[in-house]
């Protein structure tokens, strides 16, 4: 696993797509998995509780 900064989507409800851009991961070099420390995935779902419902699509950038 190695550290990296990636855009990664979230469906937040049948309708919505959130892009998240410049999100911080680990990665695997073999699989390309990816992984989220714990207070990444927080301030995700923080940011994903806040994102417009009307929206079909929202691209936002991470800020740590």
């Amino acid at each position: 696993m190695e550290r990296t900064i990636t855009d990664l989507p979230f469906k937040t409800d049948p309708e919505t797509i959130v892009i998240l851009k410049g999100l911080p991961v680990l990665q695997c070099i073999n699989c390309r998995e990816y992984l989220l420390d714990d207070f990444v995935m927080e301030r995700v779902e923080n940011i994903l509780e806040q994102v417009d419902r009307s929206a079909e699509l929202e691209i936002l950038k991470y800020a740590a």
